[in-house]
């Protein structure tokens, strides 16, 4: 009989003898048998004394468990939650209440010449939120919290350093450079919202340098968030992957994209993944909606993109990726065989490399949706050190992707 069934006086003689247990007072009646009793007599229980004892001393106050559970600051940085004195002995910055106001959220930062030993810490410029017009090398190192630690994300949560120089898009002026870990690009620019993962190799004893190279003057502003990821985490990457997206529909871009005026970096070499969903067999991606020019320049990739510039495909045929007779030769996206979308019926081939101005999987002016089934999913990026003057103005690329359920031809 449960509860809410009970007679009301059972449960006034119920509430009574809670209140009696409360106040201390043990009823006199003697041990009933229990299931335990069969099992192992009357040995499990504790003298009677000691169970007088016990009985007056409830607890008076609940525990609210708090940790390394994340947090978010009101300032908008993510902390971790723990003590107060436990944030300021690891140099931490209390940043308001959490679990449940018996902690706090404590935020790690970290500048020039630091050394982040905490998850979740950021690396920010000097006189951070405020802007920084300084030069030289600004740099932290990052110490493993465990020797199982395989990857360290970062996430450019505020990234605007100098630009890329207008004629062969070079970070000549600032960069951000990544050592110790797996070959990473060098950028510059702005990509705010954009992540890396880093290979951190085996051990403890190979540390991670970030470092942001600056030159000349400019208003320059960076806060990186750095989170260490264990090997066996489903918060892994796969290998390889400098960048890497776990949902179902999403966007991907280079870094520096902006249709306005951002330029395509030189010297690109990387793979942005995608996790393949459970029951999902295909992907589809379609260039991002622009909204600040007349025609879309959000797949600008070869060719003098101030003037409409077609789809090129393929790896040969032409001296330059930019001609319009030629294939993707310098700089290319690589998509395993994509095919457009809403041709019936689909053309006998496929195409991996595809560039110019125009996103499609033919060649033409006509952007499309192109589909691939090859798993994992994956994109490699590459540029060369060279655009002018057959390669002006380009933006890089942006691209919405949708994964497709196995029953949708896949």
């Amino acid at each position: 009989m449960v509860y809410s069934q009970l007679p009301l006086r059972c449960v006034y003689l119920i509430s009574c003898s809670l209140f009696v247990l409360a106040a201390g007072k043990v009823p006199t009646a003697t041990h009933t048998n229990s299931w335990r009793d069969l099992f192992f007599g009357n040995k499990w229980l504790t003298p009677a004394p000691s169970r007088l004892r016990e009985s007056k001393f409830l607890p008076i106050f609940t525990l609210v468990p708090y940790g390394t559970s994340s947090c978010a600051a009101p300032s908008g940085e993510l902390g971790n939650c723990m003590a107060n004195k436990d944030c300021l002995l690891r140099n931490g910055i209390p940043a308001g209440p959490c679990g449940g106001g018996y902690g706090v959220c404590c935020v790690f930062l970290q500048t020039c010449g630091g050394v982040i030993r905490e998850n979740s810490t950021y690396f920010v410029n000097p006189n951070h939120p405020d802007v920084y017009d300084g030069t030289g090398s600004c740099q932290v190192t990052v110490q493993k919290m465990h020797p199982d630690i395989c990857q360290l994300r970062l996430d450019l949560d505020m990234f605007s350093i100098a630009p890329p120089e207008p004629a062969n898009h070079l970070c000549n002026q600032d960069q951000l450079l990544i050592s110790g870990g797996s070959p990473t690009p060098t950028i510059c620019g702005s990509s705010t919202g954009d992540h890396m993962y880093i290979d951190a190799g085996l051990g403890q004893s190979n540390p991670i340098v970030l470092s942001v190279i600056t030159s000349a003057s400019f208003p320059r502003l960076w806060r990186v968030r750095v989170t260490q990821i264990h090997c066996g985490s489903i918060s892994r990457a796969d290998q390889g992957c400098l960048q890497y997206f776990t949902a179902i529909s999403g966007r991907v871009r280079s870094f520096n994209y902006n249709t306005v005026a951002g330029r395509q970096l030189s010297n690109q070499d990387y793979s942005i993944c995608i996790r393949n969903e459970r029951n999902f067999c295909g992907i589809q991606y379609n260039a991002c909606p622009d909204l600040e020019n007349n025609r879309s320049r959000a797949f600008t990739i070869s060719g003098n993109s101030n003037n409409p510039v077609p789809t090129l495909v393929g790896g040969g045929g032409g001296a330059n990726g930019g001609s319009p007779t030629g294939g993707c030769t310098s700089d290319w996206l690589l998509i395993g065989c994509i095919r457009s979308a809403d041709r019936i019926p689909p053309l006998p081939g496929c195409e991996d490399r595809v560039c110019g101005g125009t996103f499609s999987a033919e060649a033409g002016m006509l952007a499309k949706t192109v589909q691939s089934s090859v798993r994992p999913f994956r994109l490699y990026f590459h540029t060369d050190g060279v655009e002018a003057p057959n390669d002006i103005d380009n933006r890089g690329f942006c691209l919405d992707y949708v994964q497709q359920p196995c029953t949708n031809g896949f």
